[in-house]
């Protein structure tokens, strides 16, 4: 695909470095001569200096032959202009742009996002997205990430494999003799900062991250399996109340009746706003990182403590006070700065979220040809998990498993056929309709979009 990518910050930069790698042609427009120079000095792609939202600058990127403009500038505005004149002037026939405003977001105006209005695509907020990603790590304690795929009834879990975890050493498939009744599939691991496709076998180490396809109705089950025990967190206390903290609190309130949540926001004016549009959390007007507030915030009873600042060395700190004062409470913090997760270990922080990958992520599952759904990033992109429905053109229809022919790097996690949730053997045959949850590495999407074609042509 050829595809432009305006803005070359921290996510313009990370999505051409895994398009790239996935082959596509890419060309990335920032006005920063220097960002653009470290895309030329790191990256294969075309990289122009210029604004976006100028025409002539659009036509010596070739926007008329593009099949899709990602716009990740700093500025909303600017960003859905630039979709507007890639589709008025050049019609580029996908247009993705990252929305941070919440109000462009309100449901009541969803009618400003259409082919009349402003023609874009997809809108990705960044905030919603972090804000949903730890909701989901709060559902399920003692995993590092919980991602759904068909339309929930599956999840995607990311386990580190510690001290607890009694069954690190054995073979998976002893694990399989053992737990008979557990509908989980283990894809592989990141060991050593490198993914390994795990066989029957091999054995989990300590210290790797699994990543383990399971049934959600089986999702406390299999983290009991890996050692993990947590209860789901009831008493919350979120450190600032911006637009993450603010939309993950709201989501809580929707999905944890029985959650008791507090917040503390430095910001009088913020504070009192989000005291207005929320039922039931008590909001503090206070600074997350003195003492007496968090006193009054009842540390001592909370469970868990999401520092979500927009400020790193706060949040960093937070996770500290609460290690000083309160021990054995569950932290998360945001951070923006990547080499501070050198720092997770020593500080003692449960979970460090970063707020790039997440927005790559919703990004790079727009970017797949035929009929897949969803997609998940490992590795910054060196694999994926990615769901697919399969149509009746797809060569895999009433084709057994082990003989479909695909590649060592492409595993099949499970299937959804119905309301059933398949964990498929070898003499599993696809049919149309099923709903397949696979990974595969980066080198071979584009056999997995073939797979999942809309049509033979």
């Amino acid at each position: 695909m050829n595809i432009i990518i305006c803005g070359a910050g921290r996510v313009g930069f990370t999505i051409a470095k895994i398009l790239t790698e996935q082959n596509h042609s890419v060309t990335v427009i920032d006005q920063s001569s220097e960002d653009i120079q470290k895309i030329n000095d790191s990256l294969d792609v075309k990289a122009i200096v210029g604004k976006g939202t100028s025409p002539s600058v659009l036509d010596r990127a070739n926007t008329g032959e593009a099949d899709m403009i990602i716009a990740v500038t700093r500025n909303d505005e600017i960003n859905m202009l630039i979709c507007q004149i890639a589709y008025s002037i050049f019609k580029v026939p996908k247009k993705i742009a990252r929305i941070r405003s919440q109000e462009y977001l309100d449901p009541k105006f969803s009618i400003l996002f259409n082919k009349e209005n402003l023609p874009i695509d997809y809108v990705i907020s960044p905030e919603l997205e972090i804000a949903k990603s730890i909701q989901r790590k709060l559902e399920a304690p003692g995993a590092l990430d919980n991602i759904p795929f068909a339309e929930n009834k599956v999840r995607l879990l990311e386990i580190l494999i510690d001290d607890k975890c009694p069954i690190f050493e054995i073979r998976l498939n002893d694990l399989t003799k053992k737990f008979p009744n557990l509908n989980a599939y283990i894809l592989g691991a990141v060991r050593d900062e490198k993914f390994l496709i795990l066989k029957k076998n091999d054995s989990l180490k300590h210290n790797d991250k699994a990543y383990v396809m399971v049934g959600s109705n089986q999702m406390q089950e299999t983290l009991r399996v890996f050692g993990h025990n947590e209860k789901i967190s009831s008493k919350i206390l979120i450190i600032g109340g911006g637009n993450i903290g603010f939309n993950l609190a709201k989501n809580i309130e929707q999905s944890f009746e029985s959650a008791r949540l507090k917040i503390i926001e430095k910001d009088k004016t913020r504070a009192e706003f989000i005291a207005n549009e929320l039922n039931n959390t008590i909001v503090i007007n206070g600074n997350g990182l003195d003492e007496d507030v968090l006193n009054e915030a009842n540390l001592d009873e909370v469970e868990t403590v999401l520092a979500l600042t927009n400020d790193d060395e706060d949040n960093l700190m937070v996770s500290v006070l609460v290690e000083k004062f309160a021990k054995d409470k569950r932290t998360m913090a945001l951070i923006n700065k990547p080499n501070y997760s050198l720092l997770q270990s020593s500080l003692k922080i449960d979970d460090l979220i970063d707020p790039r990958m997440n927005t790559v992520s919703s990004i790079l599952k727009h970017v797949h040809k035929g009929t897949i759904e969803n997609a998940y990033t490992i590795l910054n992109g060196e694999y994926e998990v990615i769901e697919a429905e399969i149509l009746e053109t797809s060569e895999l229809v009433n084709k057994e498993l082990k003989n479909s022919n695909l590649p060592d790097d492409i595993r099949i996690g499970s299937i959804i056929r119905g309301e059933d949730i398949i964990i498929p053997s070898s003499n599993y045959v696809f049919q149309k309709n099923d709903i397949v949850i696979l990974l595969s590495k980066k080198d071979q999407l584009s056999v997995v979009e073939n797979l999942f074609r809309i049509s033979s042509i």
